[in-house]
């Protein structure tokens, strides 16, 4: 029997401790790091808006294919505690595992893997035969503001689930909230504060979904 529920999971400062473009630009040094990390900061508290720092991030970064396999490996290392057994449960009792995402696909693959998600929508890189970075995938929602309802309207036509649950730490996440039943906030990592108070649930321990789902 196929599942009956949809459950979409942010996965930087979610699934995993770390935000992935950030640990990209640390691999470039102290400077690259600390611009790239207030623009990281600048979206995710909506001070401005996602599509404004996307792109200028990653002109920045100049990230390679060994660079962001290194993140892949990164997100495993620093998976939320709890998240390995808690996907798992969730699937038993009948939920879809999705990963929505403003991050990489080449990067959050191996993480998806390691849960058991098959479903990413994130974004894709491009690479140079020689591993250089090519560009990246300039159409896909989740490079701007709004994209992530945009994303699970989709995923809402294709599965038709009874109930659809969003949770993350972001305002790309909360931005969610009205083409989903329940916005879960998660402060496992980053606290926010509009986040926590819109809501509908707010938990930093993903275990915590097992008891209020």
């Amino acid at each position: 029997m196929p599942p009956t529920k949809l459950i979409c999971f942010d996965c930087d400062s979610t699934l995993s401790s770390i935000e992935g473009v950030d640990e990209l630009a640390r691999v470039r040094g102290a400077d690259v790091l600390a611009r790239v990390e207030a623009m990281t900061n600048d979206a995710m508290e909506g001070r401005v808006p996602v599509e404004s720092v996307f792109g200028r991030r990653l002109e920045i970064i100049q990230p390679s294919r060994e660079n962001v396999a290194a993140i892949g490996r990164r997100y495993i290392e620093t998976i939320e505690p709890t998240a390995l057994a808690t996907l798992t449960a969730l699937r038993a009792r009948g939920w879809r595992t999705v990963i929505v995402s403003g991050g990489f696909t080449p990067a959050i693959r191996p993480l998806a893997d390691h849960l058991g998600v098959e479903r990413v929508e994130a974004v894709d890189l491009s690479f140079t035969p020689t591993g250089d970075f090519a560009g990246y995938d300039m159409a896909f929602p989740t490079t701007r503001s709004g994209g992530k309802p945009q994303v699970i309207s989709k995923l809402l036509q294709e599965f038709r689930p009874e109930q659809t649950v969003m949770i993350g730490d972001g305002m790309s996440d909360l931005e969610a909230k009205p083409v989903v039943d329940r916005f879960i906030g998660f402060g496992g990592y980053v606290v926010r504060s509009r986040v926590r108070a819109e809501a509908s649930s707010f938990i930093t321990s993903l275990a915590e979904l097992l008891r209020i789902l």
